[in-house]
């Protein structure tokens, strides 16, 4: 029988520690954090009428670039560019400090093909910091995996922007500076691109947390209107995991989507061609009302193997065993939904 003395005398169970790629690093973080500290510059500068025209005029312009180039067109291909519009997409992208068009959209879709899994670069499974913004300030991500963007890595132009994703924001920050002087760099400039950053990383980690689900997809995805509001439709999260092959993520009329609007402006005039919408069939398809979120129920299931992998504790085979046994169980539900789904489509 063990004793208060021996339960003490126990060596503590080491804390669990991720490899040393996928801790943040410190060192090559800095300008990260130094641009969160100069907007606080304002208290000098003074915010100027033309400072605030910039700061709206830099977050909607990049966002639009973020969203209809980097996300809906470089990573899910759901409409077409000629070679210029491409070329012009890819380098308003960079002006948003987010890395190069290549960088962003394959990362992007090894996030999608694991989505909520221990594959997934940012899912909350491993923390809401994580899934926000730890996952980009880690070596392990620092490389861009162009087995997965091949198809737009066969283009040197794009492959130039993706090595010199710096030019952007450059050229965009000394532009500031010479069109409102010091307000502009530090409010219109710096102030938009880090409401911008996280504005964006709010769909990686917002929207896996709060929100509601129309749609029972296998991973934790959610809409929200006010995501919505804030990244011109990128907030019905829900809607672009169940079908992401769909320019438009508003599925429904009431459901804003500024960013599909502005690609339906640029198609009437020539510039975007074949954007492809939700099938009637798909967006309108319930699940019955006692349906198996197992996407959910994944998730939780993924958050204890992700421990399960980090713990020295001498059950952890067994543990492990049992939950990828239910991990199973879940992906066969999850496929004979799809198959249900596509018989009745």
């Amino acid at each position: 029988m063990e004793t208060a003395a021996t339960i003490v005398a126990r060596p503590p169970v080491p804390k669990p520690r991720r490899p040393k790629d996928e801790r943040v690093n410190l060192r090559s973080s800095v300008p990260f954090f130094v641009c969160h500290l100069i907007p606080l510059l304002v208290v000098f500068t003074g915010i100027t009428p033309r400072a605030v025209l910039l700061f709206v005029v830099l977050y909607l312009g990049r966002m639009f670039f973020i969203t209809a180039g980097y996300h809906r067109y470089f990573a899910h291909r759901s409409y077409r560019l000629g070679r210029v519009a491409q070329f012009l997409m890819a380098f308003g992208g960079t002006t948003a400090a987010q890395k190069g068009p290549l960088w962003w959209a394959a990362h992007h879709r090894r996030h999608h093909r694991a989505a909520d899994t221990l594959d997934d670069l940012h899912s909350p499974i491993r923390g809401f910091w994580w899934s926000h913004v730890g996952w980009i300030l880690c070596d392990s991500t620092g490389t861009t995996d162009v087995d997965r963007i091949r198809d737009f890595a066969r283009y040197p132009e794009l492959r130039f922007l993706n090595r010199h994703d710096w030019i952007g924001p450059w050229a965009v920050g000394v532009a500031s500076y010479l069109f409102a002087g010091w307000s502009g760099l530090v409010f219109g400039f710096f102030g938009s691109t880090v409401l911008l950053w996280h504005a964006t990383f709010a769909i990686n980690s917002v929207a896996h947390v709060f929100g509601r689900r129309r749609y029972l997809t296998p991973d934790t995805s959610r809409n929200s209107m006010l995501l919505s509001l804030a990244t011109g439709g990128e907030g019905w999260h829900n809607n672009h995991h169940y079908y992401p092959a769909s320019a438009r993520q508003g599925f429904y009329w009431w459901e804003l989507d500024p960013v599909y609007y502005g690609l339906r402006m640029l198609s009437w005039v020539g510039i975007v061609h074949d954007l492809k919408a939700p099938p009637r069939a798909v967006r309108d398809a319930r699940p019955c009302a006692s349906a198996y979120d197992a996407g959910l129920v994944r998730a939780q299931l993924e958050r204890c193997l992700d421990l399960t992998s980090l713990s020295r504790d001498a059950t952890r085979g067994d543990l492990e065993a049992h939950v990828r046994a239910a991990l199973d169980v879940t992906d066969d539900a999850l496929r004979d939904a799809k198959a249900e789904r596509r018989a009745t489509s």
